[in-house]
C-alpha cells in the first residue's frame, strides 16, 4: 500500500539532488578563482537549475556522448530509459580547449555569478544537422530550436554538476515550487492522481476547458507554466502568471489546483518535446499530463496531432505518465459553450476557434478578445500588458 501513498516514482526511480550541501560549497567557492570558468546561457542556467532539483531526474549532469547520442537517434538513455531531448552544454572550440577531462569547471551564469561546478568528465563533438532533422524534425534556421543548435559551440562538456545554491525566484518566490516540495504538497492533500498542464501562452477558454474535464476524473490539477527563456513575442512570464491568478480566483475550486512556475527555457521541439515535458512533470510527482493541439510547436513544422502520435512510440507504461490526449476545443455557438468535435453537434462555421496568436493579434489592433475567447478579468489583464485602451 505504501508505494500509493508516496506518489508517482521519479523518472528512473528516484529524485535528483545536485543542490551543494554547506560544505561542498564552501569548499567550491574557495577555489572560485582558481577553476577554469564556462558561462552559461539563459537555457544552459535553467538546465543547470532544473538537473539540480531533480526536474530532469534521472540526468545528473551534461549528457555524456553515448546517451546524448542515443537520446537524438531513439528517444532513450543509454540504459533504455525513455527520454527525448538532448540537455548539453555546448561551448566554442577555444572556451574547450584549455578544460581538462577529470577537473572542475566553475559555471557562472549569464550575469557572471559563480553559480555551478561541472565535474568534466568528457568533451566531444556532435553533428548539428543531425541533431537538428532528429529532434526538431527540420534543419531550417528559423525554427527558433533549430537556431539554437547551429548557433552554439561545436563541442559539448559532459559530467555531473552541482548547484551552489537555489535562490528563491526573483518574480515569483512563491510558486518556485521544486520537484521533492510538489511531491509533499500533493501527498499532504492527499491526492493520489494529478494531472500536469504545461503552458507557454496566457490562459484563454480552450485552455479552461480542457483544465476541467481533465479535474473531472483526477484530483488534482498542477498547473505548471514555464518561465524559462522563450521566443521574443511570447508573452512575458509575469503577464501570464497574472491571469492564471485572476483565473484561480475566479474560476477554479480553490482547493484542488496548485500554480507553480516551471524554470526550464523552451525547445519548441513540438512531439519530442511533449514526452519531455511529460518526464519533467512525472518527476513532479504528476500521474497524468494534458497533451493538447500544436504541444510545444511553433510555425507549421508539426502536425496538429504529432505531439499526441508519438506517445503511441512507447510501449503502455513506459514513461510512467498517462497522456490525456485533447481535441483542439473551440466555442460552440449551438451549444452556447466549451467543446471539441468530440462533444459539439455544430458545422465548423458555428464554431469561434481560439488561440494564443489570434488572441495576441487582437490585441495589437488594440481589440479586447471576446467572451467567447478568455474571460473579461484575463482580457483586461492582458488590454493593460499590451497598453490598449480598454472601451468604457
Amino acid at each position: 500500500m505504501s508505494h500509493t501513498t508516496d506518489g508517482i516514482a521519479p523518472h528512473g526511480g528516484h529524485l535528483i539532488n545536485r543542490i551543494a550541501t554547506a560544505q561542498e560549497k564552501a569548499e567550491f567557492l574557495a577555489q572560485a578563482d582558481v577553476l577554469p570558468r564556462v558561462q552559461l546561457d539563459e537555457r544552459s542556467y535553467s538546465d543547470l537549475v532544473m538537473i539540480a532539483i531533480g526536474g530532469f531526474s534521472p540526468l545528473n549532469g551534461f549528457m555524456q556522448q553515448a546517451d546524448y547520442e542515443q537520446v537524438v537517434t531513439d528517444m532513450r538513455l543509454v540504459n533504455g530509459l525513455p527520454w527525448s531531448i538532448p540537455v548539453t552544454l555546448s561551448v566554442t572550440e577555444e572556451v574547450a580547449e584549455p578544460l581538462k577531462e577529470g577537473n572542475w569547471v566553475r559555471l557562472d551564469d549569464p550575469n557572471g555569478r559563480f553559480v555551478g561546478v561541472l565535474e568534466l568528465t568528457q568533451k566531444y563533438r556532435y553533428n548539428k544537422a543531425h541533431e537538428a532533422i532528429n529532434v526538431y524534425r527540420t534543419d531550417d534556421i528559423k525554427h527558433p530550436g533549430v537556431q539554437v543548435v547551429y548557433n552554439q559551440g561545436a563541442i559539448n562538456l559532459a559530467g555531473p554538476v552541482w548547484l551552489l545554491q537555489r535562490d528563491a525566484h526573483p518574480n515569483f518566490p512563491k510558486y518556485q515550487i521544486d520537484p521533492a516540495e510538489s511531491r509533499k504538497l500533493f501527498k499532504e492533500k492527499g491526492w493520489k492522481t494529478i494531472v500536469g498542464f504545461q503552458t507557454r501562452n496566457p490562459i484563454h477558454r480552450a485552455h479552461e476547458y480542457i483544465q476541467k474535464c481533465a479535474l473531472e476524473v483526477v484530483d488534482g490539477l498542477f498547473l505548471h507554466p514555464l518561465v524559462g527563456a522563450t521566443k521574443e513575442d511570447d508573452i512575458p512570464a509575469d503577464v501570464r502568471m497574472r491571469c492564471y491568478e485572476i483565473m484561480l480566483e475566479h474560476y477554479f475550486p480553490k482547493d484542488r489546483v496548485i500554480l507553480a512556475i516551471n524554470p526550464s527555457s523552451m525547445r519548441y521541439a513540438g512531439p519530442r518535446e511533449a514526452i519531455f515535458h511529460a518526464l519533467v512533470r512525472k518527476n513532479y510527482g504528476c500521474t497524468h499530463f494534458i497533451v493538447g493541439r500544436d504541444h510545444a510547436g511553433v510555425g507549421d513544422y508539426y502536425g496538429t496531432y504529432d505531439a499526441q502520435y508519438i506517445f503511441d512510440e512507447f510501449e503502455p507504461g513506459e514513461l510512467g505518465i498517462v497522456p490525456m490526449k485533447f481535441e483542439h476545443a473551440f466555442y460552440c455557438t449551438v451549444t452556447q459553450g466549451m467543446a471539441t468535435t468530440k462533444t459539439s453537434p455544430s458545422t465548423p462555421e458555428q464554431r469561434v476557434h481560439l488561440s494564443g496568436t489570434k488572441v495576441r493579434e487582437l490585441l495589437r489592433r488594440g481589440e479586447l478578445p471576446p467572451p467567447e475567447f478568455s474571460r473579461p478579468e484575463v482580457a483586461a489583464e492582458l488590454a493593460k500588458a499590451m497598453r490598449v485602451p480598454v472601451e468604457a
